[in-house]
């Protein structure tokens, strides 16, 4: 089957998907009157577009499967107008190819000896990521601190990906403007190494092809290396935290770095325990 095939395939199942959602819902559910005339079950067309404030057209054109862009604050409308659950919303996205699959690096595996560091640094955040800062490893800490941050499925394990694709980074990540162009520097940095190979490639050319933001910061040609620096988050349950990131090499894997966000100041250090994963 051709790339062009498949994609015409995952369109019309797309489509399918939402014609299904849609006939699932009345139209009192969503404060709407059924009216005498009503043929359907569901809701109409017109109706969800309506209620996601989308256009029409668009949305007609989105489950007839035709070949329209679909952005990640558009689809969460849909997704939330439809009453999705978690997994109609990562199948949702699949789909839509919002969040396409990464290519992974094989070839970087993680030493058993670095993920007991990883274990030892506990309560405090740690993670290991590679030059295109995809996330290879991290500790509980660094997980349930950012457990809260998607309102979309994450499907692509990458720091980078989650700033740019998902909607709620800004007020999630306040120095956002910092971070992001640094981030873009230091992967156009290491691209010098890597120009050529296919699985670099293909990361840029479906990150240019979601993020506008990317295209902009990576046009500018601009490097960066690693260097200490603050980060600052505003978690859902904790609040404001200033975290220092300091980044260690991993010398058995060139081109891996440990993260380690450590609290800076006392008030932070006090915030940490509020951002575990209830249990």
């Amino acid at each position: 089957m051709t790339q062009t095939q498949v994609r015409t395939n995952r369109r019309e199942e797309l489509g399918g998907f939402l014609k299904a959602c849609r006939a699932r819902i009345g139209p009192e559910e969503v404060g709407l009157a059924p009216g005498p005339r009503r043929r359907l079950s569901g809701l109409r067309r017109e109706e969800v577009a309506l209620l996601a404030g989308v256009g029409v057209t668009w949305y007609t054109w989105l489950e007839q499967g035709r070949p329209i862009n679909a952005s990640a604050q558009v689809l969460d409308a849909v997704a939330r107008t439809l009453r999705m659950d978690h997994p109609e919303r990562e199948h949702l996205y699949r789909l839509a190819e919002l969040t396409p699959s990464r290519l992974p690096s094989s070839s970087e595996v993680v030493p058993d000896a670095v993920r007991e560091v990883l274990r030892a640094l506990e309560p405090v955040p740690a993670t290991v990521v590679n030059g295109r800062f995809d996330v290879l490893a991290s500790n509980a800490a660094q997980e349930e601190l950012f457990w809260e941050w998607h309102s979309m499925p994450c499907l692509h394990k990458n720091l980078l990906w989650c700033c740019v694709t998902e909607p709620n980074a800004r007020a999630f990540l306040l120095n956002y403007d910092e971070e992001v162009p640094h981030m873009v520097a230091r992967m156009r940095a290491e691209y010098g190494r890597h120009v050529g190979d296919p699985g670099w490639e293909e990361d840029i050319r479906r990150l240019s092809a979601l993020s506008p933001e990317f295209v902009e910061l990576w046009e500018r040609h601009e490097v960066a290396e690693p260097r200490a620096r603050l980060r600052r988050l505003h978690h859902p349950r904790a609040g404001r935290m200033t975290l220092r990131l300091t980044e260690l090499a991993v010398s058995e894997v060139p081109g891996l770095r440990i993260q380690v966000s450590t609290p800076d100041d006392a008030a932070t250090w006090a915030l940490l325990p509020a951002t575990r994963r209830p249990s």
